[in-house]
């Protein structure tokens, strides 16, 4: 069987038949727009941006019982997803691609999920060669050159991120170059070397290709330029030295760098000659050159004293005797390598001058003084990564580094060729604010995260205490460091009516990473929460089992800003004392009661008149709302006297009695009347009929 499988899933057909891909300009298809790239096809498609948006349209094989998708990449973002058109004759979906000049080798996967178990899931990959046109020009203004003089021309180009430079010059030809890249312009260095009319061939090549005879044939060199030039004889002459660069610091200002210069013939030995940066006299004192004896090759062994910098693309040095000049040379002359400031940006962040770094954390720094690119740079056991985009130049250098977790020291060390450079970053442990899931509470059940009480919180039960526990091996985790958490906590106790019984606020309560910590050798601190806090040991004046009904504990839980550079986390908790039964006494003036007595006698079995305003004194149960805060229910049920017509003071009046009832009544829904009028329902026995007897009727309720 498995055989059979194999052999079934080798025979399957190609998962696609056409692919075209549309961008603003043009739609190009894997059926015509196809170049073989290392002997594999490729389907090509011109862009003009970096971040090109295309239209996608696949087109499969056959139509499939189950959907074909497009796998995910870090060279593009999936837009809209792969949808089926036109019952699945074909699939669309709009991306957008990422720094299309720097990837190598874009591509498409298609898989398609095995609808049957005889066939594994089919998939497809389509590579894509992404080209765009490129033009370069070269138009000097000016075609004479000077041996030995070097000098700068600009290209013009569509496209100057795309040609191809170097910083190395060429060696042994009649006029030697070399092309660099500088915000966004391309400039030539030029140096001739041999006189009379001498042609410069370049042949630039680009980072991205184009194509060639009509789109079949990828290359990366762009058409030779070839310009002419004039090189005539420096009118003085020009002497070459071994070191072209020389450092401008106190040794070399007092005692002086060796030297090996061309013999100038005319050079007198033992004698003291003047460099300027200027061939007329009264020129600023670069150096001075002292000729100590000839050698061998012709050359003139030197002590060289400098005294000021030089670049060798600013000017020429000339070598002076009595304010004439004699030749010309030129080296650079550069500060001592140092360090005047040191900034650090974080993941995310801004560059600032903080220099503050965290363990286990990755961040660029940036260095910036005089002559760094001559610097070797380390960083006391950190590791520095390696990145395309750093920043290098004389003036600047970027690193990127990364923090070990176990880092053990407070100060990152900066040393230039294995001496220290003065320049430190401080090592402090991560301060930010944790979700507040490690922060425990109890009153009355097991302990809970404050994050899940949200709300009120109804409570019907006395609460004994409120306790608050610290989980603290859920602040660090493996890869994500937040140390110390600093909470303050606000309470608050009302009684029902919304009046403050007491407040209190605890301020800098520090809950420490446990031992799990990766940190935790560096969390010590005498300051860190051993134990649950206790909120009856900060309450004075009454504490949480005191509290009457309906009452309220409010908390409030946040991160102590001051000690944070971001917002924090803030959580309040609100217990309410929920009662279900309320019991009181209750006199109210029930009128217009219909009663009916109960007796042996048919004649009595009657109902009675209507009674007047009688006078009624209950013991009381009130039945709260479960769901509702201080909130009753609608009815109250009672037992008590019920003295019938009590302010009927007529002599004759013979329904004036005293009975002792049980009543139920029902209260208007209003909360905020001062006048109801209850409805009465119950039963009971008169004390001078000494019958039992029913009553029904309204009432009057005063509230004050």
């Amino acid at each position: 069987m498995l055989c059979g499988a194999t052999q079934a899933w080798a025979q399957r057909p190609p998962l696609l038949r056409e692919l075209s891909l549309r961008t603003d300009t043009s739609t190009f298809s894997l059926s015509r727009h196809s170049v073989l790239v290392q002997n594999e096809p490729h389907l090509y498609f011109y862009y003009h941006q970096e971040d090109e948006t295309a239209e996608l349209r696949v087109y499969p094989t056959a139509r499939a019982g189950s959907a074909l998708r497009l796998q995910r990449s870090a060279d593009f973002t999936l837009l809209d997803s792969l949808t089926p058109m036109e019952g699945g004759q074909y699939y669309r979906a709009k991306l957008r691609f990422k720094e299309l000049s720097g990837n190598r080798f874009l591509s498409l996967t298609f898989r398609q999920p095995s609808d049957s178990a005889s066939f594994a899931p089919q998939t497809q990959t389509v590579k894509l060669l992404p080209v765009t046109r490129t033009t370069l020009e070269f138009r000097p203004a000016d075609t004479e050159l000077f041996v030995g003089e070097e000098k700068v021309f600009e290209f013009s180009s569509n496209n100057p991120k795309n040609i191809r430079v170097s910083t190395e010059w060429t060696r042994g030809q009649d006029i030697d170059y070399r092309l660099e890249q500088e915000k966004g312009t391309l400039r030539l260095h030029v140096l001739p070397n041999a006189l009379g009319t001498r042609a410069l061939v370049l042949r630039p090549q680009t980072e991205r290709p184009f194509l060639t005879d009509n789109n079949r044939r990828v290359t990366y060199a762009l058409p030779s330029l070839r310009q002419e030039f004039i090189v005539k004889a420096s009118r003085l002459r020009f002497l070459s030295v071994d070191k072209k660069e020389i450092t401008l610091d106190e040794d070399s200002r007092r005692k002086g760098v060796e030297l090996i210069l061309d013999n100038g013939r005319t050079f007198n030995l033992k004698r003291t000659y003047r460099i300027e940066d200027q061939e007329e006299a009264g020129g600023a004192l670069i150096a001075e050159l002292f000729t100590r004896q000839y050698l061998t090759n012709d050359r003139v062994l030197c002590w060289l004293r400098v005294y000021n910098t030089h670049r060798q693309t600013d000017s020429y040095l000339y070598i002076k005797e009595n304010d004439q000049a004699k030749y010309i040379t030129n080296f650079n002359i550069s500060p001592k390598t140092a360090i005047t400031a040191v900034s650090v940006r974080h993941r995310g962040g801004d560059w600032t001058s903080n220099t503050a770094v965290n363990p286990g954390e990755t961040l660029d720094v940036r260095l910036e003084g005089e002559s760094l690119l001559r610097g070797r740079f380390h960083f006391e056991d950190v590791r520095v990564i390696p990145s395309d985009s750093s920043v290098r130049s004389d003036a600047a250098v970027v690193y990127r580094i990364q923090v070990p977790v176990t880092f053990d020291k407070k100060r990152i060390t900066i040393f230039n060729a294995g001496q220290a450079t003065g320049q430190t970053l401080a090592v402090r442990e991560f301060q930010r604010p944790h979700p507040l899931d490690f922060v425990g509470v109890t009153f009355g059940e097991a302990p809970r995260p404050v994050t899940r009480l949200n709300g009120p919180i109804l409570y019907d039960r006395t609460i004994r205490d409120v306790v608050f526990s610290f989980n603290s091996g859920a602040i660090d985790e493996e890869q994500q460091l937040y140390g110390k958490q600093y909470l303050t906590f606000e309470i608050r106790t009302q009684n029902a009516k919304g009046d403050l019984i007491e407040t209190r606020t605890i301020d800098n309560v520090v809950v420490c990473p446990d031992g799990n910590s990766v940190r935790a050798a560096f969390y010590q601190d005498k300051q860190c929460q051993v134990g649950n806090l206790s909120l009856n040991n900060l309450l004075s004046s009454r504490k949480t089992y005191d509290l009457d009904d309906w009452s309220k504990i409010i908390i409030t839980i946040r991160h102590t800003q001051a000690q944070y550079q971001e917002p924090g986390f803030t959580q309040r908790l609100e217990l309410v004392l929920q009662r279900r039964v309320k019991f009181d006494i209750d006199i109210s003036f029930p009128a217009g009661l219909l009663t009916k007595q109960l007796t042996g006698s048919v004649d009595k079995n009657n109902y009675g008149a209507f009674s007047g305003i009688s006078l009624a004194t209950l013991a009381q149960f009130s039945f709260y709302n479960p769901n509702k805060i201080n909130k009753l229910r609608p009815y109250k049920v009672g037992a008590g006297f019920v003295a019938l017509n009590a302010f009927n003071l007529n002599n004759e009046n013979q329904n004036r009695d005293l009975g002792l009832v049980v009543l139920g009544s029902v209260y208007p829904t209003r909360s905020d009347a001062k006048l109801t009028f209850p409805l009465y329902l119950g039963g009971g026995y008169l004390m001078n009929n000494g019958n039992f007897f029913f009553l029904f009727g309204p009432g009057i309720g005063v509230r004050l």
